[in-house]
């Protein structure tokens, strides 16, 4: 093995809910998904839904805190005028 490391970044914005209970589903290529509770259903920004097991989510992404840079930006706005 290399020892040469790459180094990689997330592409986009995902949106992710936690799983409550065992889900399954086939996505519109034909796999099959499937997740138990503590896992994570993930929507990709073209809308295509996979499951991450939570290990793994939970290693790579973290909340996004745009919205709240956002509202934060807009008050900041507001209250200059």
């Amino acid at each position: 093995m290399s020892d040469d490391w790459n180094t990689y970044r997330t592409r986009s914005l995902i949106r992710a809910k936690r799983l409550t209970e065992y889900v399954s589903f086939t996505d519109p290529l034909g796999r099959t998904h499937s997740g138990d509770p503590g896992d994570y259903l993930v929507q990709a920004p073209d809308g295509q839904l996979r499951v991450t097991p939570q290990q793994v989510f939970e290693d790579v992404f973290v909340t996004s805190s745009l919205k709240r840079f956002v509202e934060k930006k807009a008050l900041t706005r507001n209250s200059s005028s």
